[in-house]
């Protein structure tokens, strides 16, 4: 799963989430790292969608503009886990290699 993938389903775990939040909360979870262009999302959505890890929740009007509300499904939720538990397998690993890397001090 590619980082972008990862964060909108990330930010999307903690609730249904519009557009420009997801853009935000994207950014805030990346540090900065990732930033998300609105064309860019909203084709990763669309492609989310298609593949059954999000769905469309609810649509309002906000000062005359449509705000389409995204949600996990089921199946977003397990994805978003299965990554997770990969992502820490490595990261494990990463660390106990990166140990015996490090100078001892007498």
């Amino acid at each position: 799963m590619r980082e972008p993938t990862y964060l909108i389903l990330t930010a999307l775990a903690a609730g249904p989430r519009y557009g420009y939040a997801i853009i935000q909360d994207v950014a805030g979870l990346s540090q900065g790292s990732t930033s998300l262009l609105p064309g860019t999302l909203y084709t990763a959505l669309d492609r989310l969608a298609a593949e059954g890890l999000v769905e469309l929740d609810r649509e309002e009007r906000v000062d005359g503009r449509l705000r389409r509300y995204y949600r996990l499904t089921p199946d977003g939720v397990a994805a978003l886990a299965t990554e997770t538990a990969r992502m820490r397998r490595f990261t494990t690993a990463a660390e106990t290699r990166l140990r015996t890397l490090r100078p001892r001090t007498a």
